[in-house]
C-alpha cells in the first residue's frame, strides 16, 4: 500500500514539474529536426542551459506560418532565407531579435533587426573529381557537351533551385532566358527538392549536381572521400543564408530572445559545419573542421536583399520555365 502511494505521489510530483517546465516552440523544416540534422544537438545543448524544454514542429515553415497568421503556436522559426523573408516580414508575424550581432563572421554585412543568421553556403555545381575536370566559370558548363548530365531543382518547389535561378539572373541579366537554353540540353532531371537530385548524383545517375560549396565536405569528414568537389565560378556565387526569428506575439519572449542569442554562441556555432554541412556565421575559419578550411571559396559573392529577390523571384522562374520547355 505504501508503495503504490508513493508511486502516486512521484507521478502527480513528475507531472506538476513538466507542467512548470517553459515549453519554447520552433518551427523547422524537416530536415532541421531530423535525427541526421542539427536539430537533435541544438536542442539538447540549449536544454541543458535554460531548463526549459525546446519542441521542434517540423514542415514547410514559411505556407504554415503564413496560414496559421496570429494563430500560430511558434514561439520561433528557423531556417527561412532571404530569398523567401520579404513575405515573413510583411506578415507582421515576427518580432525585433534583440542580438548583438558583432560575432558575425559572415563575408558580407548584416544588419537586420528581424532575422538571425544561423549557417552559410554559396549555390555551386558539384561534380566528380576523378570523372571531370571542373569547370571555372558558368560559360565553360554551358559550353560542356550536351552529354553531361546534370539534375537541377525546381525553383517553383526547392529553395536551392530558386537560388539557382536567381543566380543565373545575376550573372546573365537580361540573357538569362537564353542562358538556360544554353544548359537545358545538358539537364537530364529537374527533381521537386535538393535530397533527390543529390541523391541521383550519388547513385551515378548524374555528373552534376546542384548543390553548394559546402557539400564536400561531407564527403571528406564522413566519408574520407576526396572525390566531390564543387566547381568555383570566375563569375561569382549566389550567397545563401539561412535565418532564424522571434514570433511577435510568443508567449515566451525572453526564451525566444534567449534562443536567438544562444544561435551566436560558439556552442551552437560549432555544431554546424558537421550536422548541417554549412559554414556557420559566427565562427573564425581557424576554427572550422579541417574538412572545412580545405574548400575552395569564391572570390565574389552574389547577393540580392529580400526586397530585389522577390522583385525578380517571378521573372527569373520564367525565364527558366520559357528555356526548358522550348
Amino acid at each position: 500500500m505504501k508503495t503504490t502511494l508513493l508511486t502516486a505521489v512521484g507521478l502527480v510530483m513528475a507531472t506538476a514539474a513538466a507542467a512548470d517546465t517553459d515549453v519554447l516552440t520552433v518551427y523547422a523544416p524537416d530536415y532541421f529536426g531530423s535525427e541526421w540534422g542539427p536539430g537533435p544537438a541544438i536542442e539538447a545543448a540549449f536544454e541543458a542551459q535554460c531548463g526549459c524544454d525546446l519542441q521542434y514542429q517540423t514542415g514547410d515553415v514559411l505556407p504554415r506560418l503564413l496560414l496559421e497568421g496570429e494563430r500560430t503556436e511558434a514561439d520561433v522559426v528557423i531556417g527561412l532565407n532571404t530569398d523567401v523573408t520579404k513575405r515573413a516580414r510583411e506578415s507582421g508575424l515576427l518580432g525585433t531579435h534583440g542580438v548583438d550581432l558583432s560575432p558575425l563572421t559572415l563575408p558580407i554585412d548584416w544588419t537586420d533587426d528581424t532575422f538571425v543568421p544561423f549557417n552559410y553556403s554559396h549555390v555551386a555545381f558539384v561534380y566528380d573529381n576523378t570523372k571531370l575536370d571542373g569547370f571555372d566559370s558558368f560559360e565553360d558548363l554551358l559550353n560542356a557537351p550536351d552529354d553531361l548530365r546534370v539534375v537541377i531543382q525546381d525553383p517553383r518547389s526547392s529553395i536551392s533551385g530558386l537560388a539557382l535561378a536567381l543566380w543565373m539572373k545575376a550573372v546573365y541579366g537580361d540573357e538569362t532566358e537564353e542562358a538556360w537554353a544554353r544548359l537545358a540540353p545538358k539537364i537530364v532531371t529537374v527533381t521537386q527538392g535538393w535530397s533527390e537530385s543529390y541523391g541521383l548524383f550519388t547513385d551515378g545517375e548524374a555528373d552534376v549536381v546542384l548543390s553548394y560549396t559546402s557539400s564536400p565536405a561531407y564527403h571528406i569528414i564522413a566519408e574520407e572521400d576526396l572525390s566531390k568537389s564543387a566547381a568555383i565560378f570566375d563569375e561569382g556565387h549566389y550567397f545563401f543564408v539561412e535565418l532564424a526569428a522571434k514570433i511577435a506575439g510568443t508567449d515566451q519572449p525572453e526564451l525566444a530572445e534567449d534562443f536567438l542569442a544562444f544561435i551566436l554562441t560558439e556552442e551552437f556555432q560549432t555544431l554546424i559545419p558537421t550536422t548541417n554541412w554549412s559554414f556557420p556565421v559566427a565562427l573564425p575559419a581557424d576554427q572550422w573542421p579541417e574538412g572545412f578550411q580545405s574548400l575552395p571559396q569564391p572570390d565574389k559573392a552574389l547577393f540580392y536583399s529580400e526586397d530585389e529577390a522577390a522583385a525578380l523571384k517571378d521573372e527569373a522562374i520564367e525565364a527558366w520555365r520559357a528555356a526548358l520547355s522550348r
